[in-house]
């Protein structure tokens, strides 16, 4: 909801009331005006524009110029008037027809252009309540320096609150952005680049033309994390699902993605609820065990496929760093407020620095394949590795209440 909506509901309501208490004033005191059928009259008209303009201070849009200036026409004309409904008006402190009612008619310009049409307003009402008393008293000076500070407040509270909501609204785009950026890093890396540094590795082992092929698919990955690094990855739908599609690969050949896990089923995700035992089971095998509680572990079906997503991103990094030799545990733990995968191997570890430098070489399995998932989850995920003794990464995933 714009910031705008409750002050244009405010002023709307402020109008009526305030018309209200103009005929009130003068249906308890008719005998003081030596012509009442004027006042009668500019007070028919007051309430019929006040009731049909409701619409019109309802926001911005519907807010013309031309409503405002036939609005502050009426405030202005109520005021002139005030002595020929009243003849000693100009020479007592009383109220004019119109009444405080002519403060919205000023809160309508603040609102609508800010402080500097609230000046303008307020100036011109302002000159008009001074020609209005033949002998303006300290109390009219009084009474036009409020309307005329307040509504210059209200104006430039009005501009800033704008400002402040145009900011929030860019933020919250880069951070769509951003996400979205980070998404599509993690599918590249889950996918593409996995694909390159393999056939670079075997096209080396080959040699001859698969060498060279090797080469420039090494070449291809090291330009790729470079626009991924950088944030060169072109975002086309902020904010879209992710886990739509097929393919994918197991824990000995590359990470699996969303897609993967999904298979592709149009549903509504979330409603749609997986259990995290069925989707960690494919990575079980000779060199992986996996440990998993006797009863399902139910998690929304985005949630469990960007968890399995980061369970196949952290083996794919034991099967890239600790060697096809090492071995690797996963633990899964359903907790009342929270699913714990932990994934353990027994490889050398990772040397001090090692994830920082990855990160500055584009290198960002670590930090968007798996704590950028669990990021967007709401969860954590936390890495601890010990030279010489292996690694244990540990995946936190909130339940949804």
């Amino acid at each position: 909801m714009s910031v705008e909506l409750p002050l244009w509901r405010a002023l709307a309501g402020y109008r009526v009331l305030t018309m209200v208490y103009a005929i009130l004033l003068f249906a308890f005191t008719p005998d003081d005006f030596e012509r009442p059928w004027v006042a009668f009259a500019f007070l028919t008209v007051l309430a019929i524009w006040t009731l049909a303009t409701l619409p019109q201070v309802s926001n911005a849009t519907r807010c013309t110029k031309r409503f405002l200036g036939v609005d502050l026409t009426i405030a202005l004309t109520g005021i002139l008037i005030t002595p020929l409904a009243d003849v000693d008006a100009p020479h007592v402190d009383g109220p004019t027809l119109p009444s405080i009612w002519t403060a919205g008619s000023v809160l309508a310009f603040a609102i609508k252009g800010g402080w500097r049409w609230a000046g303008f307003a307020s100036s011109l009402v302002a000159v008009a309540n001074i020609v209005e008393r033949a002998e303006p008293s300290r109390d009219t000076f009084h009474n036009v320096l409020l309307v005329w500070v307040a509504s210059i407040a209200i104006g430039y509270v009005v501009e800033v609150a704008r400002a402040s909501e145009r900011t929030l609204a860019r933020a919250l785009e880069i951070e769509a952005v951003t996400r979205e950026r980070e998404r599509l890093a993690r599918d590249i890396h889950d996918g593409v680049l996995q694909v390159l540094a393999m056939v670079q590795r075997r096209g080396t082992a080959l040699g001859g033309e698969a060498a060279e092929l090797g080469r420039m698919a090494g070449e291809q990955e090291i330009a790729l994390r470079t626009l991924v690094s950088r944030g060169l990855v072109p975002v086309t739908r902020p904010g879209a699902a992710e886990a739509r599609g097929s393919g994918g690969a197991t824990a000995a050949g590359g990470a699996a993605t969303a897609e993967y896990v999904l298979g592709g089923e149009d549903y509504d995700e979330s409603a749609h609820e997986c259990d995290v035992r069925s989707l960690l089971a494919r990575y079980a095998g000779p060199q992986v065990t996996l440990s998993e509680p006797g009863a399902p572990v139910q998690l929304p079906a985005l949630a469990a496929a960007e968890l399995t997503a980061a369970v196949g991103a952290a083996l794919d990094n034991v099967r890239r760093h600790a060697g096809a030799d090492a071995n690797a545990w996963i633990l899964v733990e359903d907790w009342t407020d929270e699913v714990i995968v932990t994934v353990r191997d027994d490889g050398p570890g990772i040397p001090e620095g090692r994830l920082a430098q990855a990160e500055g070489e584009g290198r960002l399995g670590v930090a968007q394949s798996i704590r950028g998932r669990l990021r967007d989850l709401g969860g954590t995920a936390e890495l601890l590795s010990v030279p010489g003794q292996g690694t244990e990464v540990e995946l936190k995933v909130p339940r949804q209440r």
